[in-house]
């Protein structure tokens, strides 16, 4: 792979590479052919000499070669006289597997916009940007493994069809078939919005285990935040408190940012220079930061020190909105934050409450330039105490007959959070659109196909 070419010292060992056609110049006597194949962001320059003799099948493909067209190419590997290369191929022959029209291939011009991306998904991966994109998130999902399996953790498949809303909003899809005996789960089931409270079983059990898989939420909203179908990183662990998940927190998103910097500097040196200027400096800063700590009522003091600043004003008892939380991150603290004690209304059911009955143990934790990246909480593990909670806000406790049993066989403290994959390859990529960092997105109006 191209990837593995750059490696290598040039000495004009033979070579080949199989990939697609980014780019080919002609000039009198040479022609410049440009191929990658994805295993890096830089392509490899193949250089043809007209001067030497190629054979019928070489020949016919320099004549047929363009911008999307697969091929092989063999030759010499040879240092490389360009500044921004270290090797080249000094190209003898070429066989082409699959042309590309220039009159009709949707990539052959340069510099289309996202928007314009988002409606060719099947040919997207082969930009610079989405290919970038690609290779940190598939880097991103190994290191999340990485993380917890050195930990200890246990990893577990929660269901993707569900009878329970974790979060109480109601924004599900509601998933059904016709059968003889009328629903084919015999009860309303939906696609769900969290593993997590499946993962509670197997944290009440197994004491340390996360969950990584995709889910769903039906708001018919249509904006750069939110996406119908999306991936969530939710770990839970048993004989634990919120200080536990914090912790627990901050160390995750700093392994995660030291591994992307590391293993894949070249895609965050381009979205550094294309994308978000500063982007890599601010990475290395947080990965190495001691994260501060607020709770939410000194945070809307402090924001209401500013109230003219914003757009929606901080009031106590309503959610931070995005503008409020960047303000934490870059004036008040300049730097990673995690806010504490969130009002119990504006939180889901299942969190435990402090001794003040008005707020709950809940984190989300802050970074600068995008807001709210971790969510979290310690459960109610006291039956009595989650039931009174389910009561007040008119939940019908009958389908999670379940869930309550754990709180009634065993119950012990434990602690989780949540962080959405795409927000988190967002991040690190410092692109504004979530759509631009799943591979296929869903979202109100957008099937796909």
């Amino acid at each position: 792979m191209i990837k593995d070419l750059f490696k290598m010292e040039p000495s004009g060992q033979t070579v080949s590479v199989r990939g697609w056609v980014r780019t080919k110049r002609e000039m009198k006597n040479l022609v410049f052919v440009e191929l990658y194949d994805g295993s890096c962001f830089a392509p490899i320059q193949c250089t043809f000499d007209r001067s030497a003799s190629f054979d019928a099948e070489t020949e016919d493909a320099l004549k047929r070669l363009s911008t999307g067209a697969s091929a092989e190419i063999c030759g010499l590997l040879l240092s490389s006289p360009a500044k921004k290369q270290r090797v080249e191929i000094a190209a003898k022959s070429a066989r082409i597997f699959g042309e590309a029209s220039a009159e009709t291939y949707p990539l052959q011009k340069k510099g289309h916009s996202l928007e314009f991306l988002r409606e060719i998904a099947h040919l997207r991966p082969r930009t610079n940007i989405i290919g970038a994109a690609a290779r940190i998130r598939s880097r991103l999902a190994f290191a999340v493994h990485a993380f917890f399996q050195e930990r200890g953790f246990q990893y577990i498949h929660t269901p993707i069809i569900t009878a329970s809303d974790a979060e109480g909003a109601g924004a599900m899809f509601e998933v059904t078939a016709p059968c003889h005996k009328g629903d084919f789960f015999g009860r309303r089931s939906f696609l769900t919005v969290s593993g997590q409270l499946e993962g509670e079983t197997y944290a009440l059990a197994l004491s340390k285990i996360y969950t990584f898989g995709p889910t769903f939420r039906a708001e018919n909203s249509n904006t750069a935040r939110h996406l119908a179908e999306f991936w969530m990183i939710e770990p839970e662990i048993a004989f634990a408190h919120i200080e536990d998940g914090m912790t627990l927190a901050e160390e995750f998103l700093k392994y995660l940012l030291k591994d992307i910097l590391k293993n894949r500097p070249d895609d965050l040196a381009f979205f550094d220079e294309r994308v978000q200027n500063g982007l890599v400096s601010m990475l290395e800063t947080i990965s190495e930061s001691g994260f501060a700590h607020i709770s939410y009522t000194d945070a809307i003091k402090e924001l209401e020190k500013y109230s003219d600043k914003f757009e929606f004003k901080p009031v106590w008892g309503f959610d931070l909105q995005s503008e409020h939380e960047k303000f934490l991150t870059e004036y008040v603290v300049k730097g990673p934050l995690i806010v504490t004690a969130y009002p119990k209304e504006i939180k889901p059911f299942y969190m435990k409450q402090n001794s003040d009955e008005k707020t709950v143990q809940a984190m989300d934790l802050l970074v600068p330039r995008f807001g709210e990246i971790i969510g979290g909480s310690e459960r109610e593990d006291n039956l009595s105490r989650l039931m009174e909670r389910m009561k007040e806000l008119g939940m019908d406790a009958a389908p999670y007959w379940w869930y309550l049993d754990l709180r009634r066989y065993g119950s012990a403290p434990h602690t989780g959070f949540g962080l959405g994959f795409e927000r988190l390859v967002q991040f690190v990529t410092g692109l504004a659109n979530i759509r631009d960092v799943i591979p296929y997105p869903r979202a109100a109006g957008l099937a796909g196909f």
